[in-house]
């Protein structure tokens, strides 16, 4: 029988130590693996396993390439592998700013599925930071977390990637007060997603998770968006429409739509790129989009069988007679948040017969999704 593997993902080290600790007690005999990439962009990293004693070996590994990436390939597959014999369950200790979906889907691997089996993806977070950590807008270079040399990402994207990707989520710390909006907050960002207290964490030595199935729970394209909400201050409101978006209109609202809220994601479609699903991920008043691929209703009936039933289901719910499954499904998330201005903004950037013929229209996302496609 394949090992169980859980992994514990968290900008925030000391919850996500607790969480570790926790697990260690719950399960007598455990090991955990953590790699300390502080000295990373020097290649150096220090590597220990510990038990629920104390640790019980620690090494300093030299990677030819200083990243994650490599790291994982190189030393915590490996290490995983060889000690998965010995313990009852192995937990994979991630480094603050590692982002477990490159980690979960290299652990799912065919090859190591005699010896491991990935059970669980638990993020934990301090209720005292987390909420106002989600407003940052410092790059983790700049908050001394990189994970590698010249690693560009925004704390906050970090913060919002690992949260959503978890299957459990687990707030330490903080008063009854950060706790009480730690749990809104969670709850509004990632509503199908249990939140565990650090004293009772879920079982995690149960079946294994699928790692293609995890990653549609995130993917534009099949993305569990969170639905209308209020819980005292903080506002979700989503927002539809089949009409196609203005580039040009779009591109002028785009900083009063990601500093009103501050998370947002979806898809949506512009009026100069019919056939396109588009991204929209902003957090801390940084965005992005990104093109995901082809809406189903721009390709050919016989290559619907090559996407998974997840994005045939997605399409289907969304599916219209005249424009397919293309849809502007855009969710915000903020503080106070005025829906109702929100709404009015984004209904104004959708075409009109006034606007004339699309060729004419300016399209200023072009020098990025154009430059992505020839990528």
């Amino acid at each position: 029988m394949p090992t169980p593997v859980v992994l514990v993902a968290g900008l925030h080290g000391a919850a996500r130590t607790a969480a570790v600790e926790r697990l260690l007690a719950d399960h007598p005999g455990s090991l955990a693996v953590h790699h300390d990439l502080g000295r990373v962009t020097t290649g150096l990293i220090t590597r220990t396993v510990r038990d629920a004693t104390g640790v019980r070996e620690s090494a300093q590994v030299r990677l030819a390439h200083g990243c994650v990436t490599c790291t994982v390939r190189e030393d915590l597959l490996p290490r995983l592998v060889a000690l998965a014999p010995t313990a009852p369950l192995l937990i994979a200790d991630l480094w603050d700013s590692v982002e477990p979906r490159s980690v979960a889907e290299a652990v799912d691997r065919p090859e190591a599925h005699d010896l491991l089996r990935l059970t669980a993806v638990l993020t934990a977070v301090d209720a005292a930071a987390m909420p106002e950590d989600l407003t940052r807008g410092e790059r983790l270079i700049e908050v001394g977390k990189p994970a590698a040399a010249g690693d560009q990402r925004f704390l906050a994207e970090v913060l919002t990637r690992q949260i959503e990707y978890a299957t459990g989520l687990v707030p330490h710390g903080g008063d009854e007060e950060d706790q009480d909006l730690t749990a809104a907050v969670l709850t509004h960002l990632t509503p199908f997603t249990p939140v565990h207290p650090a004293t009772a964490l879920p079982a995690v030595t149960g079946a294994a998770l699928c790692t293609s199935e995890l990653a549609e729970r995130v993917e534009p394209a099949t993305a569990q968006l969170p639905g209308d909400a209020r819980t005292d201050e903080i506002t979700t409101m989503v927002w539809h429409s089949r009409r196609p978006l203005h580039p040009g209109r779009l591109f002028e609202a785009v900083d009063e739509l990601v500093t009103e809220s501050v998370r947002s994601r979806g898809r949506f479609w512009l009026a100069t790129r019919p056939s396109r699903l588009l991204a929209w991920d902003a957090v801390a008043g940084i965005v992005s989009v990104e093109d995901a691929g082809p809406w189903l209703a721009a390709l050919p009936e016989a290559a619907w069988d090559l996407v998974s039933p997840a994005r045939r289901l997605a399409a289907s719910l969304d599916w219209h007679a005249e424009v397919g499954d293309r849809v502007q499904h855009l969710v915000f998330t903020g503080p106070n948040l005025d829906g109702e201005r929100l709404r009015a903004l984004l209904d104004s950037c959708l075409t009109t017969p006034e606007d004339g013929p699309v060729a004419l229209f300016d399209d200023p996302f072009a020098p990025m999704l154009d430059l992505e496609e020839i990528a």
